[in-house]
């Protein structure tokens, strides 16, 4: 049964790994994981022991222990899975009636009133005063 191994310091190396797993059962690989460009540690590492009900000993005994000063969670390995869905794309879907086209903004159509025949303050209902957010009332 595979186990992963986090939270490990970087100074950790394999062997540690199989001598501290080897008090539960037999320790069939360890391996830490490192940077393809550094080489340095990604501080998680897995282990593969022989018997899972060793491994589920391993567990209990070591999750949130201390090794090198780190508290190292040990838990049992998930396989890794390629069934990932493709991310998806962002495409525009225009809303409504899709038949409707945009026409850039002129000199002449930038003075127009747009918003209807009333000028700002001509509204109905536009001389209401607006509410004060900032004060309080009572």
């Amino acid at each position: 049964m595979n186990l992963f191994v986090g939270n490990l310091n970087p100074d950790t190396t394999d062997a540690q790994l199989i001598k501290m797993f080897s008090e539960f059962g037999e320790v069939l690989t360890a391996k830490i994981v490192k940077d393809n460009i550094t080489g340095d540690s990604r501080g998680f590492g897995f282990v593969e022991m022989a018997d899972k009900f060793h491994s589920y000993d391993a567990i209990d005994n070591l999750d949130c222990t201390f090794l090198q000063g780190n508290i190292i969670s040990v838990k049992e390995a998930k396989a890794r899975t390629n069934d990932k869905p493709a991310p998806r794309k962002r495409t525009f879907v225009p809303r409504g009636n899709s038949t409707r086209t945009f026409t850039p903004r002129t000199e002449n159509s930038r003075s127009e009133n747009t918003r209807g025949d009333y000028p700002r303050n001509d509204r109905p209902g536009g001389d209401r005063p607006r509410p004060d957010r900032f004060t309080k009332r009572f």
